[in-house]
């Protein structure tokens, strides 16, 4: 009796070191974790910024181009969803895309949505869009055959989804801001054309457009950021400057001279409602050789550039949303 009382007591002696043994090892082992340089130069070497890291997606040989009607703009387009639904940007209609089709193929713009405030404003919305489309393949180089279209037009593509993400987060719009991403537009305009149509078929007359195109570099030698297309249709570089102020937006005599106001989609628009509908970009014909080019590839793009255009930019919509009457209007003919 007295031999199992001493061997009960060793046994759990030896179990109670054993305990505090796994408990040392276990306690160890989690601050080794977590204090870990590695693991932590590991999670900053992969935190990429948002607006290079969709790009780069968007322009990937991943989606080959994202010609109309491919699986690669099928990606682009699930990409697309999946930001704007885990920013809370809604979809307008049922879901977030809106299917059209194009010749033999089955196209989708994909359509988010940040409701007004205002009763009675809401009601006037805001377009801010951009396609999304390129056109797949171009002329081999070195053998490449993928035109990746990173500044035509992921470089857009990537500036309406980064807007939509800052106002579904500030929710601070009186009017409302409806962001559009056209597909087809390589095919003539076709996913804007659609969609101004549905919409006056459906008796929403919007206030203005602003599309976004090409936007990936910089200009040289400009005393603003980036040109508005048909500039002297309407007053909106002269109140958006005003809204900003500072110079974002000029004017540009080569995107009259190459009718770039009648070439984007902002133009379906102005036909279908005859409102202010008007197109930022800032390929100047000297800056950027790689148009429809299987080299207009990420790498190319300056991002630098790009975060601070979608920055100066949100302060002029930010105004357009908010003021009470419409200031922004055509000039007279």
């Amino acid at each position: 009796m007295r031999d199992f009382f001493i061997f009960s007591l060793m046994r759990k002696f030896l179990l109670f070191l054993g305990v505090i043994a796994g408990l040392t090892v276990f306690g160890c082992q989690g601050t080794a974790q977590t204090a870990s340089p590695e693991k932590q130069t590991e999670t900053e070497d992969t935190t990429e910024d948002p607006v290079e890291s969709l790009l780069r997606y968007l322009a990937s040989d991943e989606l080959r181009g994202r010609e109309t009607g491919t699986e690669g703009i099928n990606l682009a387009a699930s990409r697309i969803e999946t930001i704007f639904q885990d920013h809370n940007v809604q979809p307008y209609y049922e879901s977030y895309r809106d299917t059209f089709q194009v010749e033999d193929r089955i196209a989708y713009n994909v359509v988010g949505f940040v409701e007004g405030s205002d009763p009675v404003l809401k009601d006037e919305i805001i377009i801010i869009g951009a396609h999304y489309d390129h056109i797949g393949e171009g002329k081999e180089v070195n053998g490449d055959i993928i035109a990746n279209g990173a500044n035509d037009n992921a470089a857009g593509t990537v500036a309406v989804v980064e807007l939509a993400k800052h106002f579904a987060e500030i929710r601070d719009n009186k009017r409302s801001l409806m962001f559009m991403l056209f597909s087809a537009e390589e095919k003539g305009l076709q996913g804007s054309k659609y969609a101004a149509e549905k919409l006056k078929k459906d008796g929403i007359n919007p206030y203005t457009v602003l599309t976004f195109e090409m936007i990936g570099v910089p200009m040289e030698d400009k005393d603003y950021l980036a040109y508005l297309t048909g500039y002297e249709t309407s007053n909106l570089a002269e109140k958006f400057n005003e809204y900003s102020e500072e110079e974002v937006l000029g004017y540009l005599p080569q995107a009259e001279e190459y009718r770039l106001f009648q070439r984007s989609d902002n133009f379906p628009f102005y036909k279908e409602f005859k409102i202010p509908a008007q197109t930022i970009s800032t390929f100047d014909f000297t800056n950027y050789e790689y148009y429809h080019h299987v080299s207009d590839e990420a790498g190319n793009l300056d991002f630098v550039h790009m975060k601070d255009l979608i920055d100066k930019v949100k302060p002029g919509i930010y105004k357009m949303a908010n003021t009470q009457e419409k200031e922004i209007k055509l000039n007279k003919e």
